[in-house]
């Protein structure tokens, strides 16, 4: 479930890495540019669809929450600061969505394929952000041939509840 599919209010629908969930809190963590579209629609908060599947489990979650975009602050520069120079590369490039007359990755020519060092990549933090997603219900589908089972979890008291699938 390391790829889940993440939907913001404006019906827009993108595979995103999950690169934490924080049991405490209920919060999934994604690394995104700060000047992508879902920023702007997210913001402080908006709400989020989350959608997990794990094949091999045959567990589907729908997960529904409130999102919020962090630029700044403590959780921002962590995951910044646990982050590659390869992976913290990509937020030197154009932002999202720019036009382009051919094929590009967007980034610049000289970073094309390379590792770069620390001093190369600072200047991309300022593009980096985290979408921060607070679960406020999880709907747990198991497939089976024996017959499908789905309960759905409020996350906010911690109740489940089984339903038909």
């Amino acid at each position: 479930m390391h790829t889940p599919v993440v939907a913001t209010a404006d019906a827009d629908a993108r595979v995103m890495v999950l690169r934490a969930f924080d049991r405490a809190t209920d919060t999934l963590r994604f690394h995104t540019d700060a000047r992508s579209p879902k920023c702007s629609v997210i913001g402080d908060g908006a709400p989020v669809g989350v959608l997990l599947y794990d094949k091999e489990a045959k567990i589907q979650l729908r997960c529904r929450g409130t999102g919020r975009i962090e630029r700044d602050g403590p959780i921002a520069d962590a995951a910044w600061e646990a982050s590659t120079n390869f992976a913290r590369r990509c937020y030197l490039g154009d932002g999202p969505g720019t036009q382009s007359d051919e094929p590009s990755s967007g980034l610049p020519d000289w970073i094309e394929g390379q590792q770069p060092t620390n001093d190369q990549v600072a200047p991309a933090r300022e593009h980096f952000a985290v979408l921060l997603v607070t679960l406020a219900e999880v709907d747990w589908f198991f497939l089976s041939n024996d017959g499908h089972r789905r309960a759905v979890i409020n996350m906010n008291s911690g109740v489940g509840r089984w339903i038909t699938p």
